[in-house]
């Protein structure tokens, strides 16, 4: 997302923070219905161009987005996406994944409220792990020819009772409109918009055997020194690792062992 869409995006998320930080206003059920806008847009082409047309005043688009959602959804989520068609984008569809974006957000709001969303970010976790040891259950919820309520149902029979339900509508609305994207892409992208709820990195880290304790806090001290912000661990225990450890911080990679791999590349990079 470039330009003018980046900037649109980043201020529908301070209308969102600023909704969502309203005590009035339930983050879940406008997670719900931004997700409901999404799919509607995502399905109505015609309609998104319209509303990301350029040569239109914002007003006026806003006015029609206002009449389409009248009754569909509640007011703050109506205002949000008025607020939205009103700026500028790069490309229509760049507006259809910032609505999923916000949808996605406020749904990590609602965990974060409900102070469930460090569970919520373990169990996206865990899922995408699931998900890359097992091609058959992967292989079954990308099938083109299912239908999104044998998806439904199939996750449901995984997650159902074992998740929270913030991980269970997340999940779910990924398999069901994957809208161009891998499983593992979507599920990265929603563990970082998870660990931005708390101004932290996400740091992958798999490791031989388990870490114990003071090996976490070390581990977590060393990242932080190196990329300067707090660091959210996902663990993962892989015997291939031959005693060391690897660590993926988005596309960089640091391998070796805990005690002088770590400390060693943190040196490097201070001085």
């Amino acid at each position: 997302m470039n330009g003018a869409s980046r900037e649109a995006l980043a201020a529908a998320r301070e209308r969102l923070d600023a909704l969502t930080d309203n005590t009035s206003v339930s983050a879940e059920q406008l997670a719900g219905e931004l997700a409901a806008v999404t799919a509607l847009l995502d399905r109505e082409v015609s309609l998104r161009r319209v509303l990301t047309d350029p040569a239109q005043s914002g007003d006026a688009k806003a006015e029609l987005a206002g009449r389409l959602l009248r009754g569909q959804v509640g007011g703050e989520a109506a205002d949000l996406v008025s607020g939205m068609v009103r700026s500028r984008w790069s490309r229509s569809r760049d507006l259809v994944d910032s609505l999923e974006v916000l949808a996605s957000v406020a749904d990590l709001t609602a965990a974060q409220q409900a102070g469930t969303l460090d569970e919520v970010e373990d169990e996206l976790f865990r899922f995408a792990r699931i998900l890359g040891s097992s091609m058959e259950l992967r292989a079954a919820l990308v099938d083109r020819t299912a239908t999104g309520t044998a998806k439904s149902e199939l996750l449901r029979s995984l997650l159902g009772g074992r998740a929270k339900e913030t991980t269970e509508r997340l999940v779910g609305r990924l398999v069901t409109h994957p809208r161009g994207r891998s499983l593992e892409s979507g599920l990265v992208e929603l563990s970082r918009l998870a660990a931005e709820r708390r101004d932290r990195t996400v740091a992958v880290v798999t490791s031989a055997v388990p870490l114990s304790d003071p090996q976490k806090q070390r581990l977590g001290r060393s990242l932080a020194r190196i990329y300067g912000r707090e660091m959210h661990l996902n663990l993962d225990v892989d015997p291939a690792v031959l005693g060391g450890i690897r660590v993926q911080v988005g596309d960089e990679i640091i391998n070796g062992s805990i005690a002088d791999r770590i400390e060693d590349a943190s040196r490097r990079v201070s001085g």
